[in-house]
């Protein structure tokens, strides 16, 4: 099976069973044998950067392998095992539905009027403090976290499926958690995560870009503001520090009519974060409803656009 039919056949169970939770995720094992290997070459190398630089590189060269291996084994017993397998894994890196379950719970818990239980599920969405946050102050977070997870739980995954199939798609969640588990400015990680910072940056760079056009042209099929999305995240998608994190969430802010960023608190302390978008706006809730249609139709462009992109230089070569 090419990677083409393997991708829309990962992306229809995504959106099936989402990521339940009592199956063991890749990513949980890749996080762990992370940690595990930061101890010991920490251990073994004098300079941070170095041993971080060599545990990024030994966590995504073992991910590339075992996932080579397991697809590999896999099609030796019978090629359609090795199909089904090829389908599993991607699978395993696209979220698309865990995302829109997690701001639907957010949105049903405004939706009835308990703030409390809101609070508790943005939490589970957002690396800020949410014990104070208002009504408008959760909604920004969960679309906020909408807009930068579908990059990096559904377009970019897609983009590194199309190249390199279930290796490719692998090798980009491998990066992805490598930095969510040492990618922090603080002081134990500012060396030794600046490889797995970097990586990330690197491998998310073309995706991130991507993204606005498909929440663009996403906006247009939902009737949106389309040209807006696309104007504001040209203007906004460069405000953040991090490369590549503000085009998808100025995108999206664009799309909305709505202004995301701004003030917010981590870890108890003060942090000022750009404002993207313009607020034509006020926050509601419905912009959660809003944002999960603009992921969902985003994540079928992207689809046709990668796949058909794949059929095309198949098809020339």
């Amino acid at each position: 099976m090419k990677f083409e039919y393997q991708i829309i056949a990962a992306l229809t169970l995504d959106l099936a069973v989402g990521d339940p939770r009592w199956i063991p995720h890749p990513v949980k094992f890749i996080g762990r044998f992370a940690v595990m290997l930061e101890g010991l070459l920490r251990r073994s190398i004098a300079a941070p950067r170095l041993a971080g630089i060599a545990t990024a590189l030994a966590v995504i060269a073992a991910t590339a392998v075992i996932t080579w291996s397991l697809v590999h084994a896999a099609g030796i017993f019978h090629p359609l095992a090795g199909d089904i397998v090829s389908v599993l894994v991607i699978y395993t890196a696209l979220a698309a539905r865990d995302l829109a379950d997690h701001s639907g719970n957010v949105y049903r818990a405004l939706e009835s009027g308990d703030l409390a239980e809101a609070r508790q599920r943005v939490s589970w969405m957002v690396g800020r403090d949410t014990c104070l946050l208002d009504e408008t102050a959760i909604v920004r977070a969960a679309v906020e976290s909408v807009a930068e997870n579908t990059v990096d739980g559904v377009i970019a995954p897609l983009f590194y499926a199309i190249i390199g199939g279930p290796v490719g798609a692998m090798i980009y969640k491998s990066v992805n958690t490598l930095d969510s588990t040492f990618g922090y400015r603080n002081e134990r990680y500012m060396e030794f995560g600046w490889a797995s910072a970097r990586i990330d940056d690197v491998l998310n760079f073309i995706p991130a870009r991507l993204a606005v056009f498909f929440i663009g042209a996403a906006a247009f099929f939902l009737r949106l503001r389309a040209r807006q999305s696309l104007l504001i995240a040209l203007r906004d998608g460069r405000k953040h520090p991090s490369p590549n994190s503000a085009w998808s969430e100025s995108a999206m802010a664009g799309a909305l009519g709505i202004r995301l960023g701004g003030p917010l608190q981590r870890k108890g302390k003060p942090e000022d974060v750009p404002f993207l978008g313009e607020p034509l706006m006020e926050l509601k809730k419905e912009h959660i409803r809003q944002a999960n249609a603009l992921m969902f139709a985003a994540t079928g462009v992207a689809v046709l656009m990668f796949t058909g992109f794949r059929i095309l230089m198949v098809r020339m070569w």
